[in-house]
Order: C-alpha cells, then structure tokens, then sequence
C-alpha cells in the first residue's frame, strides 16, 4: 500500500503538471524516477514538518497539488496548527500522506502510534479522511485526488496488506463500498481493518450470524446515506477501527445513526483502542491482539453482543 501511494504521486505527475512531491527525511531511494526525471517537482526536506506544511501551502497558493509524505503522527500531531491555518482555512488542494496509521510503528511505543489521527483531522473543517483498504484501493483512490476540491489526508497501512478491495466497486470519495452482504449484523469498518472485519464475519457466518462488512474507505465525507439505508435492516451496528474509540470512525457512524434513525436506531457496539496512549512494544499484530482487533476478537465481541 505504501510504495503504491507514493509511485502513483510519480505517475500523477506524469499526466498532469500541477502534481508535486514533497517528502519529510524519508528513506533513500523513495521515487529516484521521479527525482530524475523531474528534479524541480521533487523535494526532499528534513525534520521539520511545520515547514513542510507551509511549504506545502505556498505552493498549493500558486496552482501546484503538493503530496506531502511522512510518518502519521508527525504530519498530525506535530504541525497541527499549520495544517489547520495554512492548508485548511484556505481549503488548498494539499494531499497528507500519513505513514503509519493506527499501529505499525508499534516497536517505536507511543510517540510513534497514530491511534488519533482521523479524529484530528476530521475536526478540521474542509479536510477529508481517507483510509484505502489495499494496494489495489489504494491505486484507484489516489486516480481520484488530482480534482479533489481541497485537503485530504490519506491514512497508509504497513504494506503488504491481503487485497480484499474489488476492481468492480471502484473508487468513489466519500461513497462506501459493501463487500459482504448484510443480514442481522452490519460491521463498518475502515483502512486495513475491512480483511480483518471480513475474517471475523466469515467465522460468524458458519455459526449462523449473519454479518455485512462496510467499508468506509472515506471517513470524512463519510457516506451518510449507505450507511442509514443498510443499518436501518439491521439489528446491531459494529464499527471497527484501529484507532482510538473517542473521535474516530465509531465516533462518525454513531452520530450519523443518532441523529437520523430516531426510532429505528439499531444496537451499536464499536471496537477500537480505549482511550489511553498504547504503552506496549512490539510488532502491529500483537498489539492489535492486546486490544482485541485481530479477527477471533471482533468475531468474540460480536457474538458476545448479538446474544445479548
């Protein structure tokens, strides 16, 4: 997933001349094609991220759309103010590319675990959220950045995630994709959660729990009307996330269903990190293990709420 989002910055840039590359003190080797072939759209800068950003923002001010790389809780947290003031309050047409999301740095501890990035971003009006699922999501959303009219940060796994997305679903901002059919139970889920969501549903499905799995690849704009017309046949709601549960994809969908289903709200039940910095080291899955994310988890607290 990662090396496909930055190779297509380089074939972006290929069609269009607006597409700029800006990276934060990456590794050596990152788009050499790129850098070679066009050396004035290439910018490798050092660890200053709030500089980036202004950068960033100056160029996007003058018709370029920079892609901006580095790790996600970096782009996030770090230069906040200027993603907020110098990008968002003029709604350029600036990419954040977070690498990183949710846990993968896990052997780094918690000053490098995005676990609260979508909720930040999603606070910044004009921004929009994007966690593509696979390398193959991945190559179809970033086709659709070039005219996207204004910021978007882009949420990237590790790499190397199963390919769970379809080629017939496309790849629509803000329009969720269905990738199994509901029945009692509706899962949304988001970024490389959906194959782990579609594990957990498998083996609830041989119990004769019936589980849909939403992916709602874009969590900002976020697919109001999908999500209502199918959690409105169900009888429980289960969001999915490697992200803190305060302000993230739980946080979206349960305002959505609150405040148009009334009545007809079904049960909801979201399953996401607690609301503490993850303090262990280690590898992605084991700590997804330790916060019951990894598929035999989902699959336990959905059965554990759908009998109760």
């Amino acid at each position: 997933m990662r090396r496909t989002c930055v190779d297509m910055v380089y074939e972006l840039a290929k069609q269009d001349s607006r597409v700029i590359f800006v990276g934060s003190d990456l590794g050596a080797g990152l788009l050499d094609d790129m850098k070679a072939d066009m050396p004035d759209r290439f910018f490798m800068e050092g660890v200053c991220e709030q500089n980036l950003i202004g950068m960033a923002a100056g160029l996007a001010m003058e018709g370029y759309i920079p892609y901006v790389n580095t790790i996600a809780t970096f782009i996030t947290r770090r230069c906040y103010e200027q993603v907020a003031v110098d990008v968002c309050l003029h709604n350029l047409h600036v990419r954040l590319i977070g690498n990183g999301g949710g846990m993968v740095y896990a052997p780094l501890g918690p000053t490098h675990m995005a676990t609260d990035d979508i909720a930040i971003m999603r606070a910044l009006p004009n921004m929009a959220v994007v966690a593509p699922v696979d390398a193959d999501d991945m190559k179809r959303f970033m086709a659709r950045t070039p005219d996207w009219p204004g910021p978007i940060y882009i949420r990237l796994g590790k790499g190397g995630d199963k390919v769970v997305s379809r080629e017939e679903d496309g790849f629509e901002i803000g329009k969720a994709n269905l990738l199994r059919k509901t029945g009692e139970v509706l899962i949304v889920t988001t970024g490389v959660m959906a194959s782990r969501a579609l594990e957990a549903a498998e083996t609830l499905g041989q119990e004769g729990i019936t589980c849909g799995v939403l992916n709602m690849h874009t969590v900002k704009p976020l697919d109001d009307k999908t999500l209502l017309d199918l959690a409105a046949k169900v009888k429980l709601v289960v969001t999915v996330e490697e992200h803190s549960r305060i302000g993230g994809l739980g946080s979206a969908v349960t305002d959505a269903l609150v405040e148009n289903l009334g009545a007809d709200l079904p049960a909801i039940h979201r399953i996401a990190l607690p609301d503490v910095f993850p303090e262990d080291y280690g590898s992605q899955d084991s700590l997804m293990q330790h916060y019951g994310l990894q598929p035999p988890e989902i699959a336990d607290a959905i059965r554990k709420k759908s009998q109760a």
